[in-house]
């Protein structure tokens, strides 16, 4: 996820570190694998850097909760090479401050983070990541500006990508049209300057005019915005912000009895949405684009997540952080194989296991394809409308596909 943050502490971060470089930890292992940073002949220690108090705390519980219990199951199949999955978890409550020192703090005790929310922060520390720490950091954040790195890597289309499938999914229904207005409301900062960037390529490429609406994450009435979007005669709505944003906006629409349809990246969605005001709007024209299928999937993957988090987590509700969380921690859990497989357990070892990930499948709709940092895990898209019947609130009503505008499209970092 990403706000648009002055990060006054990013360039100490970025300067600092416990230790030059792990190689001078490496050591040969229990099962004859070369180890290092995190990783004992008992255990092996990832972080998680989450918000369970901030913006995205309903977010960050979910995602963290997910990789607890991939770690439960992991531990209870017998581990990974012989060893103990170990999270340890720091909640920064989206402050900057906290998120770097949490990072600091763990950095020189973890093999790598399983979780790290918050796109400005990572990029804050991208510099040590790249240069000295390089431990494999998944981070719960789709901007292509941190696309790059062999050490940060991001499991999903980035936003621009993601942009332009809705836009062409919009273009395949005929909602939209060669010659149309489209509105986008985004959020500043990485997140939806990027979602942004490729809303105009796809209006490049169809012959679409985007109309701009640029607001923060502290903006929650849309009343403006509406009002000018209708002024402005667009035919369609593009949504890269968050869900307070999403409901707000599509909520104001209906009651002034404009019909129009909205499309949201991954973030600009969550269930609870559905017992608001705006719960029936959202259910009428309102669409999801990502790179997972939803919680309330029948696929094999997604129910069995769903009963196995609900058996651990009965009071907790389903949402799709759930799925973004289990699909991180589980693609984490395959690199870790390859690297044993490997005997070789050190950070190096580990990216390079990842280089060789070429076609994942974590069961839940998309491919992933890990081999090439330049580049996203995928360029499809699942597309989900709202609905409160099913679990988690989301139902599928376009499989996994790559626009024709998003197939040659270079993410734009």
């Amino acid at each position: 996820m990403a706000t648009a943050l002055v990060l006054t502490v990013a360039g100490a971060a970025a300067g600092c570190s416990s230790k030059a470089g792990s190689s001078d930890k490496d050591q040969q292992g229990a099962g004859g694998v070369k180890t290092g940073d995190g990783v004992s002949d008992s255990a092996i220690q990832l972080g998680v850097l989450t918000d369970m108090t901030g913006v995205y705390a309903s977010l960050g519980k979910s995602v963290t909760q997910a990789q607890q219990l991939w770690a439960k199951q992991t531990n209870a199949a017998g581990g990974i090479c012989g060893r103990k999955i170990e999270l340890t978890v720091r909640d920064h409550g989206y402050d900057p401050q906290k998120a770097l020192a949490a990072y600091t703090e763990l950095e020189p005790k973890v093999l790598g983070f399983a979780q790290f929310i918050g796109s400005p922060f990572v990029a804050a520390v991208k510099e040590r990541i790249d240069g000295q720490d390089k431990g494999l950091v998944v981070p719960q954040a789709w901007s292509a500006s941190l696309l790059g790195s062999p050490y940060i890597r991001t499991v999903g289309a980035t936003y621009d990508i993601e942009t332009v499938n809705a836009i062409g999914w919009l273009l395949d229904q005929k909602r939209i049209a060669s010659g149309d207005k489209i509105g986008h409301v985004y959020f500043e900062g990485d997140y939806g300057e990027n979602a942004l960037a490729g809303a105009k390529h796809a209006a490049k490429e169809a012959g679409l005019t985007v109309f701009e609406q640029k607001i923060k994450p502290t903006d929650n009435d849309m009343t403006a915005q509406v009002a000018a979007l209708k002024q402005a005669g667009v035919k369609a709505v593009v949504i890269s912000a968050g869900p307070r944003q999403a409901a707000s906006l599509v909520g104001v629409a209906a009651a002034g009895g404009w019909n129009v349809p909205f499309v949201g990246n991954n973030s600009a969605y969550a269930p609870q949405l559905l017992a608001t005001p705006a719960g029936a709007a959202l259910q009428k024209d309102y669409y999801v684009a990502a790179s997972t299928l939803p919680i309330g999937s029948e696929e094999p993957g997604p129910a069995g997540l769903a009963a196995a988090y609900k058996a651990e987590y009965p009071g907790a509700g389903l949402d799709n952080g759930v799925v973004a969380g289990w699909t991180a921690a589980s693609m984490y859990g395959e690199v870790l194989k390859k690297a044993c497989a490997d005997k070789d357990l050190t950070r190096e070892g580990v990216g390079k296991a990842l280089l060789g990930l070429k076609a994942y499948e974590s069961g839940f709709g998309i491919t992933h394809d890990f081999s090439d940092p330049k580049t996203p895990s995928t360029r499809q898209s699942i597309i989900m409308k709202p609905d409160e019947k099913v679990p988690g609130g989301l139902k599928v009503i376009k499989e996994a596909t790559v626009a024709p505008a998003a197939r040659n499209f270079t993410p734009s970092g």
